[in-house]
């Protein structure tokens, strides 16, 4: 099962600092930067508005768990958006492609 998964950070500095990091743990078969995101959210009793940048990244589900804990634990935020989509379907190239970039001794 593949998976996509959304994850917003406060910069493009910290996306890319964890886009960095899953790519290199190899958590992730790619990671799509989105900067410029309208962010509008109720935090600690106060509504918000932030200009966010969303990650969008594409992985499998044996690394989700792994990717969870990565973020989670590297991400700046208190309580950082982790959202997992289950993909249905898609093509089969690009599935193969995303198990092979995560999958273990992957050389691609």
């Amino acid at each position: 099962m593949h998976h996509i998964v959304f994850v917003t950070a406060p910069s493009i500095e910290v996306a890319r600092e964890l886009a960095s990091g899953i790519l290199e743990n190899r958590l992730a078969a790619c990671v799509n930067l989105v900067p410029g995101v309208e962010s509008h959210y109720w935090w600690e009793g106060k509504l918000c508005e932030e200009t966010e940048v969303l990650m969008v990244l594409k992985t499998t589900g044996e690394k989700l768990a792994a990717l969870e804990a990565f973020v989670l634990a590297a991400h700046p935020y208190d309580t950082p958006e982790f959202v997992a989509l289950k993909i249905e379907s898609g093509s089969a190239r690009y599935l193969d492609w995303i198990s092979e970039s995560v999958g273990p001794g992957s050389n691609l």
